[in-house]
Formats: C-alpha cells, sequence, structure tokens
C-alpha cells in the first residue's frame, strides 16, 4: 500500500512521463517533462528506490558539495504533481527518470500504483527517436495506442509494432493489461544532428500534448531557443556540402509524401491552438505555438547534403507508416517509437538500433 502524505486529492488528473536512454533521442522527451515541472513548478512527492532498478555501473551517481558537505545524488525516477489553473484545474502527475536497467515489470508495476492511488485517468509516455527527416521542416510526432477504443476517440494510431521495445512500450503495455489509458507521443529527430539538446522536437511534442489533453502549456523560451537550434543546423549545414545534399534530398522526400496532406483537419487544429494560446483583447504574442513548433522557423533552401555516416546509436526505431527494412537491416524501435508511432509519422530512421543492455524483465514482448 502506498501511503501518499501531503498529496491533496487530484482533480482529473493525467500522468505524464518521459524517461532518459534508449527511448529519449536528443533528450527531446525528458526536456518536455522538465520544462512541464519547471514552468508549472512541480512539487516531488515520490521516488523510486534506486538500489531496485538500476545498474550503477550503468548509470552511476553523482558526488557535489551542498555548502561543504559531501552529498550523493542516485539515479532513479521521480514523481511530482503540478495544478494548472484556469476556469477548469487540471492536475498532472509528472514522471521522469532514466530507463531502468532491470526489473521492468515491478518498475512499470510501482509507477501503475501510484497512477492507481492518484486516480489517474490517463497515462501519456513521450519519447523520441532518430529518423530520416529533414531539420527544416516541422518535426513529425505521432500519437500511438494499444487501446482500439481510444485510437478511435482520440484519433490516434493503434500500434502494430513488433520487435525490441523499451521502457515506454512496456509501461505502455503494462497500462494497457491494468485497464489504465495509454497514449504515446513520439517526436522524430535527424539523426544527422542527433545530440542534445533538441528544443525543435521539444516544442513539437509539447505542442502535441497540449492538443491530446487539451491545456495551454507556456512555451517559455522554447520557441525562441527551436529557432536558434535551426539557425545554427543550417550554418553547418551550409559548411558541408554532402550534409547539405543530404538535407535537401529529405526535403523533397518529405514534402512530396505529405503534398496531399494539406488537409483541413491540420489548418484546423492549428486555428485551434491560437485560439487557445489568444489573450483577451491582444493577439497571438509570441509564444504561440505553431504545428510541429516550425512555422516560425526559417528555411535555407540552399542547405541540401549527401547522407552523411548516420551515428550508431542504442534504439530508436524505425518510424511508422514506412516501408518495413530490408532483409538483414534491424528497425528495432527506439523503445517503442517507430512501432508504436503508428503509420503517421512517414519518416525513416535508416538507423540500425541496438537493443537495450542489461535488462533480462525488459525483453517483454510488446
Amino acid at each position: 500500500m502506498i501511503e501518499l502524505e501531503g498529496v491533496p486529492e487530484l482533480i482529473d488528473p493525467v500522468m505524464v512521463a518521459a524517461f532518459e536512454g534508449w527511448n529519449d533521442a536528443g533528450d527531446a522527451a525528458s526536456t518536455a517533462v522538465a520544462h512541464l515541472d519547471r514552468e508549472w513548478k512541480g512539487e516531488v512527492f515520490a521516488a523510486l528506490d534506486a538500489e531496485d532498478y538500476y545498474d550503477f555501473q550503468v548509470n552511476r551517481p553523482t558526488v557535489f558539495l551542498d555548502n561543504g558537505v559531501r552529498k550523493i545524488t542516485w539515479p532513479t525516477t521521480r514523481l511530482s504533481v503540478v495544478r494548472v489553473g484556469g476556469e477548469k484545474p487540471r492536475d498532472l502527475v509528472l514522471v521522469r527518470g532514466i530507463e531502468p536497467s532491470m526489473r521492468w515489470r515491478s518498475f512499470c508495476n510501482e509507477i501503475l500504483a501510484f497512477a492507481h492511488e492518484l486516480g489517474v485517468e490517463m497515462v501519456v509516455i513521450l519519447g523520441a527517436l532518430l529518423g530520416d527527416t529533414p531539420h527544416t521542416r516541422p518535426v513529425p510526432v505521432s500519437g500511438v495506442t494499444s487501446d482500439p477504443d481510444l485510437a478511435r476517440t482520440m484519433d490516434l494510431e493503434e500500434t502494430r509494432y513488433e520487435g525490441p521495445t523499451g521502457i515506454v512500450g512496456i509501461l505502455q503495455e503494462a497500462c494497457t493489461h491494468a485497464g489504465v489509458p495509454a497514449v504515446s507521443l513520439w517526436a522524430a529527430v535527424p539523426h544527422y544532428v542527433s545530440q542534445p539538446p533538441n528544443p525543435k522536437a521539444t516544442l513539437a511534442l509539447l505542442n502535441r500534448l497540449e492538443d491530446l489533453i487539451g491545456l495551454r502549456i507556456p512555451l517559455g523560451e522554447l520557441p525562441e531557443d527551436a529557432r536558434a537550434w535551426q539557425l545554427g543546423v543550417d550554418q553547418l549545414a551550409a559548411e558541408d556540402s554532402e550534409v547539405a545534399e543530404y538535407v535537401q534530398t529529405l526535403e523533397e522526400a518529405r514534402d512530396t509524401a505529405e503534398l496531399p496532406e494539406a488537409s483541413g483537419e491540420a489548418i484546423a487544429r492549428e486555428f485551434e491552438r491560437y485560439l487557445r494560446r489568444r489573450e483577451p483583447g491582444t493577439g497571438p504574442g509570441p509564444g504561440v505555438a505553431t504545428e510541429g513548433g516550425d512555422s516560425p522557423f526559417l528555411r535555407d533552401a540552399g542547405s541540401g547534403r549527401t547522407r552523411p555516416p548516420k551515428p550508431e546509436q542504442p534504439g530508436p526505431e524505425a518510424v511508422p507508416g514506412t516501408d518495413p527494412p530490408a532483409p538483414g537491416a534491424d528497425a528495432g524501435e527506439a523503445p517503442g517509437p517507430a512501432a508504436e508511432a503508428g503509420p503517421e509519422s512517414g519518416a525513416e530512421t535508416g538507423v540500425e538500433p541496438e537493443p537495450p543492455a542489461g535488462d533480462t524483465d525488459g525483453d517483454a514482448e510488446e
């Protein structure tokens, strides 16, 4: 029995989770949850016992000085709660940590126990994967679920992925089996610029989350950080003709694939977001988000490039909606993205993921 002292009765709570590691290309997902925690001043009310789930030779503790006293921070997963005010207040339970090294079933059961005690109505898990997507275009974000009814009512993709998965995939399935509605949101990060941070992908995830749960999320400096990130990548691409040529190839493929999709639905979604963010008597202002956080970004038309060597990275699966990998290629899911990202992202990773190391429980089939 979990005793939650000091946690008030929550209002229509939704749990939002993200985990560093295999599921978190460019740190986009974990940064998104950290942003929510910071903007809404979350209060940590629980932390999982690090001894139970982490290999400290893989995720090492850190030592720091606090007023001359040496202290240790252990890798773990923490839960905090934030209350979003307004005419209809609502609470979010934020879960942020590192993908566990072991005992994944117990880990998920512990998270679900908190969800049950807090009366959580839905779990949203954020992830990011590497993909063949150009940095000059809106970040593809796919929403997937294992629940056919939820897929139908919330306009999500029902996951059909089969293959290696990570903690995002395992937690989503655990929620489904426990009867808790669960959704995964996956952002595709350009594989040729995979190093963190990636504020553009973080912004895209927050925009999609905002649409999903119907809350206005304060974006702070994220839009400006995303613009600066794109301009920086534009400059780097311009300095390398092969990379520039490769980016141009990705742009053409993306534009061709999405040409039929200048849909009224996308326009309506953007207009709804505009109305949510508009303050009475004012224009949209600098905090207005756009689809994927991208319309304000400049495009370097001459930034094309040939395919540079792709970084070896542990995990991102192939983005949904793409052709199956050629024989001998491993399209393993990032921890569930591509596969869990449903056939709508339209990007391919082209990355050869490796299965996550050190997890005996984590190999549970999706």
